[in-house]
């Protein structure tokens, strides 16, 4: 018996034994966990995203601009990827036409915008207080680091609501 606790010898160590053997396995199983993760991001598919990158301009936009609201409804640049996510939308829910480059876009009307090609375009946009809108377009993510990386940059945008360039 243990005078300290009141606990008999052989239980102590027998709780010892288990805490032991517990963390052999413990340390082990989170490192493999901790190569599992990244690896299954590398070399997975990436499928099953939509290929469209929807942007709307809300109502009102125009009256709270010319109100003097600085609306920064759209973000000035948009990334897209190549294969995965290449075509641009854009709504015009506000009550006046919008121009987006070359188009007029009425109220109510869509505008759909597919690249082919990777780089970046700058464009006319009537919905930003700059007047201008950059879209990037990145290569499809073909090996497992750039895969890991395009899914590390996505997942922190949708979890922070942050965009990385």
């Amino acid at each position: 018996m243990c005078r300290c606790c009141s606990v008999s010898r052989n239980t102590a160590g027998a709780a010892a034994t288990v805490n032991r053997t517990a963390a052999r396995w413990l340390v082990p199983t989170a490192f493999a966990l901790a190569l599992a993760v990244p690896a299954w991001a590398a070399f997975a598919p990436l499928d099953g995203i939509t290929r469209e990158a929807l942007f709307e301009i809300p109502h009102g936009t125009w009256a709270r601009r010319m109100g003097g609201d600085p609306v920064e409804i759209l973000p000035a640049t948009i990334r897209l990827t190549l294969g995965l996510q290449d075509r641009l939308e854009l709504r015009n829910l506000d009550e006046v036409p919008q121009m987006f480059g070359p188009t007029l876009m009425m109220p109510g009307q869509s505008f759909r915008l597919p690249f082919a090609k990777a780089g970046t375009y700058d464009f006319a946009c009537t919905a930003h207080a700059s007047g201008q809108m950059r879209i990037i377009v990145d290569r499809y993510p073909a090996t497992p680091w750039l895969r890991l990386a395009w899914r590390v940059r996505h997942g922190l945008d949708a979890l922070t609501g942050w965009k990385l360039k």
